[in-house]
């Protein structure tokens, strides 16, 4: 499972859709950290070719992994262009897979990588 994971991360690095076509289950959910909700494989492939024309992903580090049973909590760093503007932030992921070991649900949350410290470091 981790090492889909780990496929599935570098896949947007690579631009690589047959990685994408592979990882996910047919009947996969996936939620992104900002609201939009993607249902079904042919959704997955439509939104990953898309966003690839006006972005790209710069980087993709996953920090910690955490598995219980066939459901991985991935904690990671993302940055990416995107019509022109650089973005960044933590995240974390949580990703169930099915009896075949693919992702069936994937479900992003989103943190500011930017921290301020009001009672000093």
């Amino acid at each position: 499972m981790e090492n889909t994971i780990r496929l599935y991360f570098e896949a947007w690095l690579k631009n690589d859709l047959d990685v994408i076509k592979r990882v996910f289950a047919e009947n996969i959910v996936y939620t992104e950290c900002y609201g939009p909700e993607y249902r079904g494989i042919s959704q997955i492939v439509k939104w990953f070719v898309e966003w690839n024309k006006r972005g790209k992903v710069l980087e993709w580090t996953i920090k910690r992994v955490i598995q219980q049973n066939r459901t991985l909590v991935v904690e990671w760093f993302f940055k990416n262009e995107y019509d022109g503007a650089v973005d960044e932030f933590d995240g974390v992921s949580i990703v169930d897979f099915d009896d075949d070991m693919k992702i069936l649900k994937l479900s992003e949350f989103q943190s500011k990588s930017e921290h301020c410290y009001p009672y000093g470091k």
